[in-house]
């Protein structure tokens, strides 16, 4: 079975009661809205994590499903709102919650999701644990999603941003805001799974660093595939974070530390101008693929994934181990 059926087969595993909880103390027209998010599609990647974490050490899946369910939405609540401070109108090839329903009906969807998410908690084992831990998780989150728009060099009316912004990123702040932004919930998806499973000290640490590990590789592909996908493979609009101004993108970064100051100054007049052309992108693309920063990124991401693959020694032979070491090679060779 390929990793991308194991995805959705296991991930299928989750939406009925993920819809169930989306339902409680909802109306029809609320639930409508709120629905939109998780069944536009998605990988489910991150409550798959949970799962196969949870069968890595002796549990089962249905065992899981409650906090596999929670995990994925947390994940969508926080599309939602990231959606709404990009301003993003595409996601998984369809209309954002925000395209579809207006800001206002989409901040009122996340709020429910947030109440939502503690819902299926509780019908967690070890809920109070993992309550703890999905509640830490959105702490980290949100750190990282403010650093993410600190990073932006334009577009903002805000006085305070425009104050306190970035004027240059390094990697090592830019990896400080990814393992907030993406490597926490994928950290939190895997180790709450091990708990679930009843998994030792040493197995849940070892599955939350393997988590922790493939969510890094997971976000720099990511970066990487906005400037190098295809937009109908990829579900989304290529070359999203040039347009929205983003220095938080290790191939951008990359990119500048290689090409010569000339270019250094076009490319970043381009993340600074309020009204970057469709050519203006596309020239900026062009500059940034004359480097060697696509072919770094994806080093990097691969580092991160072999680190991830190493703490997996800890865990005894099994076919759900043999699955997450496939889905970690699956994060740096997807291609959406």
């Amino acid at each position: 079975m390929s990793v991308v059926d194991v995805l959705s087969r296991k991930g299928k595993l989750v939406d009925d009661f993920l819809l169930r909880m989306l339902k409680v103390g909802a109306s029809n027209e609320l639930c409508e809205i709120a629905k939109h998010q998780v069944t536009s599609g998605g990988k489910r990647l991150r409550p798959v994590l949970t799962i196969l974490s949870c069968e890595a050490v002796g549990g089962n899946a249905q065992m899981a499903i409650p906090a596999a369910a929670a995990i994925e939405l947390v994940h969508n609540y926080t599309l939602i709102f990231d959606d709404i401070i990009d301003r993003s109108d595409l996601r998984r090839g369809l209309p954002t919650v925000r395209a579809k329903y207006g800001d206002v009906m989409a901040i009122l969807a996340g709020m429910h999701y947030r109440e939502t998410i503690f819902e299926a908690t509780k019908r967690c084992s070890k809920s109070m644990e993992i309550e703890e831990i999905l509640s830490m998780a959105l702490r980290r989150i949100i750190e990282g999603e403010r650093l993410d728009v600190l990073f932006e060099q334009a577009g903002r009316e805000s006085e305070y941003i425009k104050k306190v912004m970035y004027k240059s990123v390094s990697e090592n702040g830019y990896c400080r805001m990814i393992e907030a932004k993406t490597a926490v919930l994928f950290e939190a998806a895997c180790r709450v799974g091990g708990l679930i499973g009843n998994g030792t000290p040493g197995e849940v640490k070892a599955l939350s660093r393997f988590g922790w590990n493939c969510g890094v590789a997971f976000q720099i592909i990511d970066d990487l595939l906005d400037i190098v996908g295809e937009e109908g493979t990829l579900g989304k609009e290529v070359g999203k974070d040039i347009k929205e101004h983003k220095l938080g993108n290790l191939v951008i970064l990359y990119s500048l530390e290689e090409i010569s100051k000339s270019l250094k100054t076009k490319l970043l007049g381009v993340l600074n101008s309020h009204n970057a052309s469709k050519s203006d992108i596309e020239e900026t693309t062009k500059i940034i693929l004359s480097t060697n920063a696509v072919k770094r990124a994806y080093k990097k991401s691969e580092d991160f994934i072999k680190e991830a693959k190493a703490e997996m020694n800890t865990l005894s032979p099994s076919e759900a181990k043999n699955t997450l070491l496939r889905l970690a090679d699956f994060i740096i060779e997807r291609k959406f």
